[in-house]
């Protein structure tokens, strides 16, 4: 499972940078080159992680950051502001309002990298090591669409493909795994059971 960055960045250049070096990197990335259509992104799907500049058109990064950490299903985002801004007082602002780390333009690509692996590893703890293909790819759909509820039917189809037939209890078993790797750290379970119904993610914290 590719992390999928979502860049918001109004800067065509800086932006074409940050897409060619993090897909080299095998990132999967999206641009948004204003705060209003970095939001529709993330309702659209939910990124991995969020490289969010300050000064963006329409709505500012502090406030694009204030209301990801609003709201239930988006407030453990990792973000990572990127901004001209290197004041010690924009910096402590930037962090304040939820940012998970702050970069200075102009940055090294190496650096910023370093920062974002570094970021996902404290977010996500060792999940790699405890996830095999299936599970990861059944979290990415999950991960897709948090809070909605998909029947086994359709996770089947989602995860396995239509053209393959495998037994509906097949993605219990799954789920099961995916809920030991998940809790590997003695976190809240996030997998909810609908009773009837299948399973939902549930991001809220």
């Amino acid at each position: 499972m590719q992390p999928y960055v979502l860049v918001m960045e109004d800067e065509d250049a800086l932006a074409t940078l940050l897409s060619y070096n993090l897909e080299k990197e095998g990132y999967r990335v999206v641009v948004a080159a204003d705060g209003e259509e970095g939001m529709l992104q993330i309702d659209e799907r939910l990124p991995d992680l969020v490289l969010l500049d300050w000064m963006l058109p329409k709505l500012s990064g502090i406030e694009v950051c204030r209301r990801i950490r609003g709201r239930a299903e988006t407030r453990n985002l990792p973000i990572i502001m990127l901004t001209a801004r290197g004041e010690e007082s924009d910096r402590i602002r930037g962090l304040d309002t939820g940012a998970d780390d702050y970069l200075t333009k102009p940055f090294s690509m190496s650096e910023l990298i370093a920062r974002i692996r570094a970021v996902l590893r404290r977010i996500r703890p060792g999940l790699a090591d405890h996830l095999g293909p299936t599970e990861f790819r059944l979290l990415d759909h999950l991960m897709q669409h948090p809070g909605r509820v998909f029947s086994r039917e359709q996770l089947l189809d989602a995860v396995w493909g239509s053209d393959v037939y495998v037994e509906a209890r097949t993605v219990d078993v799954h789920v099961g795994r995916l809920r030991k790797a998940l809790n590997v750290e003695g976190t809240v379970n996030p997998i909810r059971t609908v009773r009837s119904a299948g399973y939902s993610l549930d991001l809220g914290g």
